[in-house]
């Protein structure tokens, strides 16, 4: 009888995507980013679960209430942060200096700001996930320059990474530093790495004795580095598979050695953002500063910005909420042709929008930041990848719109408004410290593409090996019977309309949701004759798979706009500030359906190809 060797590795599982007729460096960069892949945790995703055609409702609805005791912890501290931004900043006076004082800095410490999320052993608040998320909302509204970098710091600066995977000796020497004060980054960007980590060219190389790395290289928009104490780097460990290159990730010192910061990086708004260059030259990083462990750094990056991307929204939905009450105050005020601009249909169009969209990304917002606190090992990918994708976008346009409401009041500065004798709205550094939200922490349209591949992963885990030529025929046979097999009893249930709403939610909202439900279903056929007609260079339709992915954002937005109302009205809360949830939810899923049809359309009429043609011809091919 044969034993088994005992240090033997198990087989790898067969790819699901051919790779065989890509170019050598789009085959780098894929099988680096599938590498990289964090996989599911014990919960399903309701939001991957919209593009299978069978909405998860019991994972979203009812929908997720803060704990009494968690909202007063949350309370005390929002208070105590609300009446320090009111008393003691100026979010003019730093935008117009690009600089945020010192005293700010020491206070916001002092008040635990740059320890929201981290533990009370370890010098920190030990608040939830959704009072840092309510804290973000406050920062939003407030002042950019000032959420950026605490939420840079805490969530995705040195804290996040740590809190995931940290040692508990890593979580003594620098939670508690981060906690009391000292600002943190995190390096990932290069001049030629974005969102490609395959072309890093940041090395970390052991030392001779085994006690350190040697890191070498440069990184570029550095978010809070000008000013960190300690920042988190990611670098490629020497003599990797160019194919697949292991990238590592190292606690570094800003004044260890061949640290140096080079540029400090200025932009459209955000004046008094401490983005920057820094260079790493013959940096000596101790072992004990590895995180996690080598060639697991693109682990902890990805999953660091999974729970840090919702900070982005938190914050539009902050912005957002402030937006609309400065374009209602000045619709009830301004009066044109003999009545307030805001009984004209044109803008009082534009306000129930604008209401309704920011109602949808607190409700977006609050359910992903309840999930983390419910499960840390929660799938949160797709759920916070919408919310970064579509509240951002949202948050623009709002913004956008709140310009166009005040005018040539929204285009002046707030400087400039108050020496002439009017209320200082800064509409105008809004827009412009907002316009980043959709590039940060993963642009638009990488936030696309990354859904659309969890969108296809159980259609690639199934039928992906059928069309993979560098498969042996006998398990791309067995694949293709598997997938007949599951696709024969799946496929016709997507044609079957939903008769119930299919979760707990107040009675006005039950056409909605099972709208929704439908919806899911021509969601989930329309992927699946998409792969049908493009195969194997679906992945090349991006503008298609952005549609599929919108139409998904959409229906996740309707559904947790439907919950949170439904929680409060059923809490008594209904009437704080929101107006009518009730008108307010029902416009926004009616208007919500009509861009999900419009989408649907351009899915098979549109002028895609023309486009690619005409771009191709601009770059001279």
């Amino acid at each position: 009888m044969k034993t088994a060797e005992p240090d033997k590795k198990p087989a790898e599982p067969a790819p699901v995507i051919d790779t065989s007729k890509m170019s050598a460096e789009e085959r780098a960069a894929l099988e680096l980013a599938e590498a990289a892949r964090v996989t599911a945790g014990p919960r399903n995703s309701f939001a991957g679960s919209l593009f299978m055609g069978r909405p998860d409702f019991e994972s979203i609805l009812p929908f997720p209430e803060q704990s009494e005791g968690d909202e007063q912890k949350g309370d005390a501290f929002l208070e105590k942060l609300r009446a320090f931004l009111a008393e003691k900043t100026d979010p003019d006076a730093i935008d117009r200096t690009g600089e945020i004082p010192e005293e700010v800095i020491r206070g916001l410490a002092e008040l635990g700001a740059f320890g929201i999320k981290i533990p009370v052993e370890y010098g920190g608040l030990g608040l939830s996930q959704t009072n840092y998320s309510r804290a973000a909302m406050l920062l939003g509204a407030h002042c950019g320059n000032l959420t950026a970098l605490l939420s840079a710091h805490q969530s995705i600066g040195v804290p996040q990474p740590l809190l995931v995977f940290g040692t508990e000796a890593q979580k003594k020497k620098y939670l508690t530093r981060c906690a009391a004060g000292e600002i943190s980054a995190f390096a990932l960007t290069e001049p030629e790495v974005g969102s490609d980590p395959a072309k890093m060219r940041t090395t970390a190389e052991p030392s001779e004795d085994g006690e350190s790395y040697v890191i070498n290289g440069e990184k570029l928009w550095c978010t809070n580095g000008v000013k960190a104490g300690v920042i988190v780097v990611m670098a490629k460990m020497p003599g990797s598979d160019p194919s697949r290159p292991k990238i590592s990730a190292f606690i570094v010192e800003m004044d260890t050695p061949g640290v140096e910061v080079t540029h400090r990086c200025r932009f459209m708004g955000l004046k008094a953002l401490y983005n920057g260059v820094v260079r790493f030259t013959n940096v000596r990083v101790p072992r004990e500063n590895l995180v996690l462990e080598e060639g697991k750094g693109l682990k902890v990056a990805l999953t660091t910005l999974n729970t840090g991307r919702i900070t982005l929204p938190a914050a539009c939905a902050g912005m957002a909420n402030r937006c609309v009450k400065w374009s209602t105050d000045w619709s009830r005020e301004r009066v044109q042709w003999g009545q307030a601009i805001g009984k004209h249909d044109a803008i009082a169009q534009k306000l129930a929008r604008m209401a309704a969209q920011a109602f949808a990304i607190e409700a977006m917002v609050r359910h992903v930041s309840a999930l983390v606190d419910r499960d840390k090992k929660s799938d949160i990918r797709i759920e916070a990848a919408f919310g970064k994708m579509w509240g951002t976008e949202r948050g623009w346009d709002i913004v956008n719109e709140t310009m166009q409401i005040r005018g040539g009041r929204g285009y002046e500065t707030a400087d400039s408004l108050r020496a002439r004798g009017e209320e200082g709205i800064p509409v105008e550094r809004m827009m412009r410290d907002c316009r980043i939200n959709t590039i940060f922490e993963g642009s638009s349209e990488i936030m696309r593409l990354f859904i659309a591949r969890e969108a296809l992963d159980p259609h690639l885990k199934l039928g992906g090996p059928v069309l993979n030529t560098t498969l042996p025929g006998s398990v791309r046979a067995k694949a293709a019977l598997r997938s007949a097999l599951r696709y024969a009893l799946w496929y016709p249930l997507l044609w079957v309309p939903a008769m119930t709403a299919g979760g707990p939610v107040h009675p006005a909202f039950r056409s909605d949701l099972r709208k929704v439900r439908n919806l899911s279903k021509k969601l989930a056929r329309g992927l699946f004759h998409a792969m049908l007609r493009h195969g194997p260079k679906l992945d090349k339709k991006q503008v298609l798979l952005g549609r599929f992915v919108d139409v998904g954002a959409e229906l996740f937005a309707m559904t947790a706009s439907i919950g949170r109302a439904t929680h409060l009205i059923a809490s008594g809360k209904a009437g704080d500030g929101d107006g009518d949830p009730v008108k307010l939810v029902r416009f926004f899923c009616k208007d919500s359906r009509a861009r999900v049809a419009a989408l649907f359309r351009s899915t098979w009429r549109n002028a895609d190809g023309e486009g690619y043609r005409v771009a191709r011809g601009l770059l001279g091919e």
